[in-house]
């Protein structure tokens, strides 16, 4: 069943699903016009800061993060994909609104007077709540077969400030279940992979990743299912076993489930090739 857009919400993709995840952006998109919602991107965004920039210089973080915040039109969520992204977002929101003077410095520096209303959301929270099902195009469960682990990564931990925020652990495994999936238990969903960490310093990482890629493969998975761009590029970046494993964004496969066939161009991108597993399945031809 496919839906025309008609809900449009304001769209921060970030550096990585501008780049290396284009993959994630294009199914993203693909997934949410099923769905009924249009992804308006920010005209002329700019990196939030979540890389370096929020380490070495703070004032420099949060105007990378502010002037975006400035971009996003009133009334109208703004949606981020990337764990890191939306905590940039949503932490540089919340001091806004508890500090008059770094409110006062916002509006003189950008020129726009500050949106206290803002709703700064995860896709998840999109999602959370939509019967998916309803959207496919034969309305079958369409994964039955496929067995995965979710992996959330660390970003999506919320420091002290934030606690309030809605939290999204266990949502994968609930939707993806509804699809006809097979979620499995293992102890690394929330692992740090070592984020930034892997240019600099891969001899962190990859004991790291190793570790992460072995669980999976302890637990019987045939994939790793992600939502996270850094994460997913870690994942096959930094891997050195021998024998390793598809790592998957949760959009590509939602967007497999609901029928599209648009997914030559994400799998191509993978450095784990997907596709046989996919094919075994019966998801792709």
């Amino acid at each position: 069943m496919n839906r025309k857009a008609s809900i449009d919400l304001s769209f921060f993709p970030g550096c990585s699903l501008d780049t290396t995840a284009t993959e994630n952006n294009l199914s993203l998109n693909s997934l949410f016009n099923r769905i009924g919602y249009n992804l308006v991107e920010l005209d002329d965004w700019n990196c939030c800061g979540s890389s370096s920039a929020h380490s070495i210089n703070s004032e420099l973080a949060s105007d990378l993060a502010t002037r975006n915040l400035s971009l996003a039109p009133k009334g109208r969520p703004l949606v981020a994909a990337c764990p890191s992204c939306l905590l940039r977002l949503q932490d540089a929101h919340f001091h806004l609104k508890k500090n008059d003077e770094e409110r006062l410095r916002y509006e003189e520096r950008w020129g726009r007077p500050f949106d206290p209303e803002l709703k700064i959301l995860h896709f998840f929270e999109i999602l959370d709540g939509i019967d998916l099902l309803s959207f496919a195009k034969d309305r079958t469960k369409r994964l039955d077969g496929l067995r995965f682990v979710p992996y959330y990564g660390c970003m999506l931990a919320h420091p002290p400030d934030l606690t309030r925020e809605k939290e999204y652990h266990g949502l994968m495994e609930k939707i993806l279940a509804s699809l006809g999936a097979t979620p499995l238990s293992w102890p690394h969903a929330s692992q740090c992979c070592g984020t930034f960490l892997s240019v600099a310093r891969p001899d962190i990482v990859t004991p790291l990743v190793d570790r992460i890629i072995q669980g999976a493969r302890d637990a019987g998975t045939d994939c790793i299912i992600t939502a996270c761009a850094m994460c997913h590029l870690n994942l096959e970046v930094r891997c050195s076993l021998k024998k390793t494993i598809p790592t998957l964004y949760f959009t590509e496969v939602l967007s497999l489930a609901l029928g599209s066939d648009e997914h030559k161009t994400w799998f191509s991108r993978h450095l784990v090739d997907p596709k046989p597993l996919l094919r075994s399945k019966g998801l792709i031809q």
